[in-house]
C-alpha cells in the first residue's frame, strides 16, 4: 500500500490540473470500487468546481464548491492518469510504473479546461466517497487520527505524552494513526534506524533526547521520499515488485543480511516480524 510520501507525491502531481478546475463531466464507470460509490456520485460532481486540494493521512481530499469534500484512498494499486494539452502522465513518475489498461480505468473526471483525470484500479482496493465538508472531522476515517508527521502538532511533547508509560514496541506505537497520521512500515524502520532506536524497544522507555531526535528524523525521511517521489511499493508500481527511487536510499529496509551502513558498526540488517509486517533493523547499534 502506498505509504504518505507516495499520497503526498500524487497530490502534488494532480494539483495543477485539479485546484480550481469544474468538473464538466464525470464517468463513474462502475458502481463500486472497494465499497460502493456514494449515492448520486455523478451528478453531485459534475459541474462542481474543486478548491485547493490537501492530504490527510493516506487521503486524498479535494473540497468541493457545494460544501462536500471528495475523499479519495489509493488503496494497494489505485493510481491517476492524466490526459489533456501534454501527453498522458501519471503523478510522481514512479520507476517501472505498471502499465495501465482501459478495463481498469473506473472513474474519469473531465475539467472544463480539456484535462482529463482518470482513476485505475486493477485490484479495487482504493475507495472515494463524498462527505459534508463540516462532518469531515467525525468522520469515522479520520476521528481520532492523530498529528501530520510534517505537520506542527507533531512535537517531541506530544510523542512523550503518547509515548508515556506504554509497554508496546516503539515501532508499533508509531504505527498506530491514532498516536501519528499516516506513518506506515516502510518509514517507520528507516527512522529508528537513522535515529539508533530498537524497533522492541518499549515505547515509554525512550527519554526526551531520544524522542526529539526521531521527531526531527522521522521529519527528515519523508520529506526526503516526497523529493524523489516515494518508494512505489508492490503492486504501487511494477508486478515484478521492484521499488522506485527512494528504495536507493533505504538504509534499512530490505536490506536483510547486508552490512549495516553507519561507520564503524560491523552489525549485520536483519529481518523480524512484528504485528504481522517486516522490520529490518541492526540489532548492534539500534538500542
Amino acid at each position: 500500500m502506498p505509504e504518505l510520501p507516495e499520497v503526498e507525491t500524487v497530490r502534488r502531481g494532480l494539483a495543477p490540473v485539479l485546484d480550481g478546475a469544474v468538473l464538466a463531466r464525470v464517468e463513474a464507470r462502475r458502481p463500486d470500487l472497494r465499497f460502493p460509490l456514494p449515492d448520486g456520485f455523478v451528478q453531485r460532481l459534475t459541474g462542481a468546481r474543486i478548491g485547493q486540494m490537501s492530504r490527510r493521512a493516506k487521503y486524498l481530499l479535494a473540497p468541493l464548491d457545494r460544501g462536500d469534500v471528495l475523499v479519495m484512498h489509493l488503496g494497494m494499486s489505485g493510481r491517476f492518469e492524466i490526459a489533456g494539452a501534454k501527453a498522458k502522465r501519471r503523478p510522481g513518475e514512479f520507476v517501472y510504473a505498471a502499465s495501465v489498461d482501459e478495463k481498469h480505468a473506473h472513474v474519469v473526471f473531465h475539467t472544463g479546461a480539456g484535462e482529463t483525470v482518470t482513476y485505475f484500479d486493477p485490484r479495487r482496493f482504493g475507495y472515494m466517497d463524498l462527505i459534508a465538508e463540516d462532518a469531515l472531522a467525525d468522520h469515522p476515517w479520520f476521528k481520532g487520527l492523530g498529528p501530520e508527521p510534517l505537520g506542527d502538532d507533531f512535537t517531541a511533547a506530544r510523542l512523550k505524552s503518547e509515548f508515556a508509560s506504554r509497554r508496546q514496541s516503539v515501532k508499533a506505537t508509531l504505527l498506530d494513526q491514532r498516536v501519528v497520521a499516516g506513518l506506515g512500515n516502510i518509514y517507520v524502520c528507516e527512522a529508528l534506524y537513522r535515529s539508533g532506536i530498537s524497533p522492541e524497544r518499549a515505547a515509554g522507555s525512550l527519554k526526551p533526547k531520544a524522542l526529539t531526535g526521531l521527531v526531527e528524523t522521522i521529519r527528515q525521511v519523508l520529506a526526503e521520499a516526497i523529493e524523489v517521489g516515494g518508494s512505489t511499493l508492490r503492486d504501487y508500481a511494477a508486478a515484478d515488485g521492484a521499488l522506485g527511487y527512494f528504495q536507493h536510499r533505504f538504509k534499512a529496509y530490505g536490506r536483510e543480511g547486508e552490512p549495516c551502513l553507519k561507520p564503524s558498526c560491523g552489525g549485520v540488517i536483519e529481518r523480524i516480524v512484528q504485528g504481522g509486517r517486516s522490520t529490518f533493523y541492526c540489532p548492534i547499534c539500534q538500542r
